[in-house]
């Protein structure tokens, strides 16, 4: 059992796979959806972009779950701002709110402000501007204007901060097995612009964000087989090995403040968890037992450290403060918990959980100590928290063949849906913590 703990949770899983796009597919959505029309935007000057701006919307709003959005053909008007606006064709319609407004195109196609998109949230009900703004970007950020748009009105509309503008972080694997390729990739949340940030013959795992997003730390082992914890440059793709010592070397995670880089090193006989500080390259031991300490992740407040340990004969959660060490038992239901990151507030915890020998992602309520399972396919692993701890992200397997995909759900379980790959497996999702682009309104 101890070596098949440490195997999973240490090293977290190697068999990995295709670059390729994620497609997405929304299994379960609220009952109570609001009823949105995202009207074709009027585009002025130059060519029609590539980047069809109301079909990104859509296609956010529709990922959430939350919103049943209006088709085209259906719509009885197209207008342009909320003067345009016959609320009597809307309100027959069952349409709340419209998204409309144009997209202004510049001559020279190069600059920096070549795409300017004046759009508007419009209240049916209430015959009413809730939203407007003008953004502008290059053509190379159509998409990123076009998530921001989403995400202005996700959080008019829920009161819930969007995360469409955000990234996901994941590993893949091609190839036969004597000649297997690693790629370290990153896309967009809705699944578009996937990135290959690092390809290598040799296993990548773990990665994660810094809390700029501007960093990823992960797990490679191109150094003869051996695994060292690396950082690599997101802009640059430049990479800096940060430890390589005898034994494990896994599970790096970022602090709150990105000074500090918790991981799982075995420098006696056994794992344990350990911070690096990246200013001044020193090491510090922070738990000292004879069996398995692993998948450290840290409290927002930079002062605990949840991590995995079966020092009482299963694999469970603990917490251990930093400033004297003192150690806390967080999970008792179940006889394996594994995997943990604390929610915003630190009220909660979301962890794979293992029920009727299934593993499945669950959220543990650390105040009133109840334990709710939020998916139902098979071998969850990985869960990763949006930054605004709406949603979380997370790896399983298609029972189909048992292809590797990934996954996400609300943190009340009623938004579901599916990211495959057209390729191969996917593994190892990681929620990037900022945007990928903030556009300041005019």
């Amino acid at each position: 059992m101890r070596r098949l703990f440490l195997l999973f949770a240490v090293l977290m899983g190697s068999a990995l796979v295709a670059h390729a796009d994620l497609r997405i597919e929304v299994t379960k959505g609220v009952d109570n959806a609001v009823r949105v029309a995202v009207v074709p935007f009027a585009i002025k000057g130059g060519s029609v972009p590539e980047t069809n701006i109301r079909d990104v919307v859509e296609g956010d709003l529709t990922l959430s779950g939350r919103f049943e959005t209006l088709p085209v053909g259906q719509m009885l008007s197209l207008p342009r701002s909320g003067e345009d606006v016959f609320q009597r064709d809307w309100q027959a319609l069952k349409v709340e709110y419209l998204i409309m407004g144009n997209v202004t195109l510049a001559e020279d196609p190069l600059s920096a402000g070549a795409v300017a998109v004046t759009f508007e949230l419009y209240n049916v009900f209430k015959g009413a501007t809730e939203a407007t703004q003008t953004i502008s970007g290059s053509r190379e950020e159509m998409r990123d204007l076009a998530h921001h748009i989403s995400d202005v009105v996700f959080e008019q509309i829920t009161g819930i901060r969007g995360v469409f503008a955000t990234q996901i972080l994941y590993v893949t694997a091609a190839g036969p097995v004597e000649n297997r390729r690693y790629r370290l990739n990153i896309a967009d949340a809705d699944g578009y612009r996937v990135e290959t940030m690092l390809e290598s013959s040799e296993p990548i795992m773990s990665g994660t964000w810094s809390p700029a997003g501007d960093e990823i730390a992960y797990v490679s082992f191109e150094d003869e087989g051996r695994p060292g914890i690396y950082v690599l440059d997101v802009e640059r793709r430049v990479s800096r090995r940060v430890a390589q010592f005898e034994g494990i070397n896994g599970a790096p995670a970022f602090s709150p403040d990105g000074t500090r880089l918790a991981m799982v090193l075995s420098r006696g006989d056994n794992p344990d968890i350990y911070i690096l500080n990246l200013e001044t390259n020193r090491l510090r031991q922070v738990t000292r037992h004879y069996l398995t300490d692993t998948e450290p992740s840290w409290t927002s407040d930079g002062q605990h450290i949840v991590f995995t340990s079966d020092r009482g004969g299963k694999p469970q959660i603990y917490k251990v403060a930093l400033d004297d060490l003192s150690l806390e038992r967080l999970t008792f239901e179940g006889d394996y918990n594994a995997r943990a990151s604390m929610l915003p507030g630190g009220e909660s915890i979301v962890m794979v959980h293992r029920r009727n020998e299934v593993f499945h992602i669950a959220l543990l309520d650390l105040i009133r100590g109840r334990l709710m399972v939020l998916t139902e396919t098979e071998l969850d692993e990985s869960p990763s928290v949006a930054p605004n701890g709406s949603m979380l992200i997370y790896a399983t397997q298609e029972r189909a063949g048992g292809q590797g995909i990934l996954a996400a759900v609300s943190i009340d379980g009623g938004v579901k849906f599916r990211l495959p790959s057209s390729e191969g497996d996917v593994r190892e999702p990681a929620w990037s913590p900022v945007k990928r682009k903030t556009f300041v309104p005019r």
